[in-house]
């Protein structure tokens, strides 16, 4: 199959560094076969319910439960539909207790079903030591041991866990002070201030800055916690194409132009949500030219860098230092510490003016209660570590090793053959799965070998780019990574139908000359399988 990839490189002198993205469409075939295996799903799920009706089906697994019918339908039809035949039919993939600290590896609670998944027993053992290929544990902050949890087990000891009131009231602690004030540091911004929730950080605030008269352009693929905000804002939405600066200033400039609707009244306010990295296609946002554009067309920005905070940048400040721009040409900075921080909760950063607007405003700052003191300190502490005030070089040493673990791990599984998509930068790397029969299958078979992934499909995604989503970690060894990789070839090759001959080594995949052969044939498993035996083959004739 020969495959089209499309790398998006920098735009002339507003980025310091290479920016490469490579996102390859779906091959012919595979798409063809997606759409038949969806197609034959839906013909035979009508039928068996259609069977059902008139009492021939005697299966009824995937019907529609009676104590539900007389509810009002959470879903439209097909999405009802879909979760009865394909989603319950592998959720055992998703949401799996965890018994351990979700750390570089974990337990698992073992489970097993004998409906279909749609119930589940619990065997009281667990599946010890499975590998954690899918936290956002990017810096490695998520452990049991260490300064970080000894400093938050000190002072839960001294103030408790809950605090049972909003800080409007009686529950602003000195520690919720002191890091907003070292979050501003971090940041490099005037204020900042902290929120118990990251989700309601964008949802919550969103509409503390925009109402109706006001013009919001959003990403077509930003985090429903941004898309949720914008709607009950009140505000107008447009949606630009991701990561595409013509489309983003063809709003611009139309919103400039005509106005509002109707009226043709100038916006209030146009405001653009972005993200620093987009956790499902694992891309970076254009941010140079996202500036430029917003300081020619007079209007707001609102990055969300729950993703990239800790996680780029030599100083691991984010997108901003990834890219060596400057913090106040951001007008709002978001990001949450559930990720590189290892605790929870979200800020919001900028001028001093919009800190104080928003503790007034913002309902998640009014009527949320206080964020636990545990958690607070166990991000004061981390974050302390990631700037170096902790007098070592751990934070940094991490932010270095994330770096190196997701430039190996992301050009290795490329050598391999997978298609994965994203920024070479980015430590969330999707690797394409396309049909929905390896979806389950993948995840299961990786378990199997204890390895614990995330897998997407439709409608997290488009309906024939399922695929599977790597998060690198820090705290990932060498070992770790290419025992993963190994086992993700020998999956390919099994449901490839493929052999390949005793002496074939994979790591022979890295040879300039092999790989480039194998380029020029496709990035298919199947065919680089196909070219690399054929290589060898030739090579032991030789």
């Amino acid at each position: 199959l020969c495959l089209q990839v499309h790398q998006k490189t920098c735009n002339g002198g507003l980025y310091g560094r290479p920016f490469i993205e490579s996102f390859e469409e779906t091959p012919m075939l595979l798409a063809v076969l997606t759409y038949m295996g969806y197609g034959i799903l839906t013909v035979f799920g009508y039928l068996r319910d259609f069977l059902r009706e008139w009492k021939i089906e005697k299966c009824h697994i995937a019907r529609e439960r009676e104590e539900q019918r007389d509810f009002v339908p959470l879903y439209q039809d097909f999405e009802n539909f879909y979760t009865r035949n394909l989603y319950m039919r592998i959720r055992d993939g998703w949401n799996r207790p965890i018994c351990s600290v979700p750390g570089a590896k974990m337990d698992l609670v073992e489970r097993v079903s004998h409906d279909y998944n749609w119930t589940f027993s619990y065997t009281g053992r667990a599946v010890k030591d499975v590998v954690n290929m899918g936290s956002y544990n990017y810096l490695g902050f998520a452990e049991n041991a260490g300064p970080c949890t000894n400093a938050a087990a000190a002072v839960t000891l001294k103030c408790g866990v809950g605090v049972c009131s909003t800080r409007q009231e009686m529950g602003n602690l000195d520690r919720h002070e002191e890091l907003e004030k070292l979050t501003a540091r971090f940041l490099g911004v005037e204020a900042a201030m902290a929120f118990g929730m990251g989700f309601a950080t964008n949802s919550m605030n969103i509409p503390a800055l925009t109402g109706k008269g006001c013009l919001i352009l959003s990403d077509e693929l930003n985090h429903a916690s941004l898309v949720l905000g914008a709607r009950l804002s009140g505000s107008t939405i447009r949606v630009f194409k991701h990561n595409n600066m013509q489309s983003l200033e063809k709003l611009l400039r139309d919103a400039i132009v005509h106005g509002q609707p109707r009226t043709h009244r100038p916006w209030k306010k146009i405001l653009i949500l972005v993200e620093g990295i987009y956790s499902m296609e694992g891309s970076i946002v254009r941010l140079p030219e996202i500036l430029a554009l917003k300081k020619k067309y007079k209007a707001y920005l609102y990055l969300d860098e729950a993703h990239s905070i800790g996680a780029l940048g030599a100083n691991g400040r984010g997108v901003l230092d990834y890219f060596g721009l400057d913090p106040s040409d951001v007008d709002i900075m978001m990001g949450t510490f559930t990720k590189s921080f290892g605790a929870a909760g979200g800020y919001i950063g900028g001028r001093k003016e919009l800190i104080d607007y928003l503790r007034c405003h913002s309902h998640s700052a009014v009527y949320a209660t206080s964020m636990s003191a545990p958690v607070v300190e166990q991000i004061i502490t981390s974050m302390k570590c990631i700037m170096g005030e902790d007098g070592t070089t751990i934070g940094r040493e991490r932010i270095r090793q994330l770096a190196e673990n997701t430039t190996y791990f992301r050009t290795r599984l490329q050598e391999l053959g997978f298609i994965i998509y994203g920024n070479k930068d980015s430590p969330v790397i999707p690797m394409m799965l396309y049909l929905p029969a390896k979806i389950g299958a993948f995840v299961r078979e990786m378990l199997k070998r204890n390895i614990g992934v995330v897998v997407v499909g439709f409608p997290a995604t488009p309906i024939i780019e399922s695929r599977a989503r790597f998060c690198i970690s820090a705290a990932h060894t060498k070992e770790t990574l290419d025992m993963v990789m190994t086992l993700d070839f020998n999956h390919a090759e099994k449901h490839s139908g493929h052999g390949r001959p005793a002496d074939f080594d994979v790591t022979g995949l890295s040879h300039p000359r092999i790989f480039s052969a194998c380029l020029r044939d496709g990035f298919s498993c199947i065919s680089l399988l196909a070219c690399c035996m054929r290589l060898h083959g030739a090579s032991m004739n030789a």
